[in-house]
């Protein structure tokens, strides 16, 4: 249940890509320094939840997906102002809840310190860690302007 005030919104065409920028880029430890235009096409090439505060985004999340067999959840924040309000399990129940999630086979995240809100989905330690592999560069904003 939503808190009176606020309202959730999903897709891509909802979301207020400068206030996703602004928090991103200043109080995320996993993308700081982000470019608008990065925050931009990452938003229209996603499956993204919203909470808003009278019609300003205080929060978000995104699944990166194919829609058929893989999700990657990324990007969840709630701003500190409105946090304590159940506000980030209201974003993650309405992707969790969307129609192509019953059927995919692979869902997929990282996180640093919020393994308890994710466990309650069903997230846990990949089971075949071995298996998995990334390419990370320090700066990977830079080339993937189109």
């Amino acid at each position: 249940m939503i808190p009176k005030g606020y309202s959730l919104r999903t897709g891509s065409e909802h979301m207020q890509p400068q206030r996703v920028h602004e928090w991103l880029s200043k109080h995320s430890y996993w993308a700081q320094g982000i470019p608008l235009a990065t925050v931009e096409l990452m938003i229209k090439h996603s499956y993204c939840v919203g909470v808003f505060h009278l019609d300003e985004q205080v929060g978000f999340a995104r699944f990166v997906t194919d829609f058929a067999t893989f999700a990657y959840l990324a990007d969840v924040y709630v701003e500190e102002a409105h946090r304590g309000r159940r506000l980030s399990i209201s974003m993650l129940d309405a992707l969790m809840a969307a129609h192509f999630v019953k059927g995919l086979r692979k869902l997929f995240l990282a996180t640093l310190d919020a393994h308890e809100l994710y466990a309650r989905y069903g997230f846990q330690q990949a089971s075949m860690p071995e298996r998995l592999m990334e390419i990370s560069k320090k700066n990977g904003y830079t080339s993937n302007q189109s």
